[in-house]
This record gives C-alpha cells, sequence and structure tokens, in this order.
C-alpha cells in the first residue's frame, strides 16, 4: 500500500482530466483549473474535499471517524477533512464526489456558453 498522502495523490490523479497544482504551498488537485481537493493538511495526515452540505452530512453520518468539517466556514459550506488513512474506497468513493461536484459545473458552464453563443437559425 502507498504512504497516505502519495495514496491520496494516486486516486485523485486517476480521476478524469485531473491534475495536480498547489494552492498557498500545498498540493491541490484540480479538474477544468478549479480545485475539487487538497493535501493542505497533510501533516495533520488528512485531506481536503469540496463537497456539498448535502455530501458533507452524508460522509459524516456513513464514515463519521474518517471525515469532519473544516474548520470555521468553509467547514459549513461542505469543505470536509478525510482521513488520509481512509481505506481505498472510501478515499475513492469521497474523491470522485468532489471531482464530479467541480466536472459537473463546469460542464452546465460549458453548455450554457455554447448555447448562448448559437446562431439561431433561419426561419423557414
Amino acid at each position: 500500500m502507498l504512504p497516505s498522502p502519495n495514496r491520496f495523490r494516486s486516486i485523485a490523479l486517476s480521476l478524469p482530466d485531473a491534475e495536480e497544482s498547489s494552492h498557498m504551498g500545498a498540493a491541490d488537485f484540480r479538474v477544468h483549473g478549479r480545485i475539487f481537493a487538497t493535501l493542505a493538511y497533510v501533516a495533520k495526515g488528512l485531506g481536503t474535499l469540496k463537497l456539498t452540505p448535502e455530501q458533507q452530512a452524508d460522509f459524516l453520518a456513513e464514515g463519521d471517524s474518517m471525515f469532519q468539517p473544516a474548520p470555521g466556514g468553509w467547514g459549513r459550506m461542505g469543505m470536509t477533512l478525510v482521513s488520509l488513512d481512509a481505506p481505498d474506497d472510501v478515499l475513492r468513493g469521497a474523491l470522485q464526489a468532489a471531482h464530479r461536484n467541480i466536472a459537473s459545473r463546469h460542464e452546465t458552464t460549458w453548455k450554457r456558453r455554447v448555447l448562448k453563443k448559437r446562431t439561431p437559425l433561419p426561419s423557414e
């Protein structure tokens, strides 16, 4: 098994169009340029996920020892800390949820832009 941060990194980068970058000195993982996860709390053995408040509640209910809200307002908005020692399937599921949140938002924005720029067909 890979060390915890590397396992988190490997799973995050296995997701479609995921890229590693950095934010405020910590590794982050992005899809279409938007952050979906970070290793900002790696020294504490935690990763950070960009979930919705509803998803956060679900993950807390299912695996309360592995998840906790991020401190302050970020946590109230859905930012969630996950133990890097969580089982692979738990990390993968949580990272997929965070990734999907950002990727689907990008898809919706892209469709809106395309539809907005589309020239109407001449009427017959």
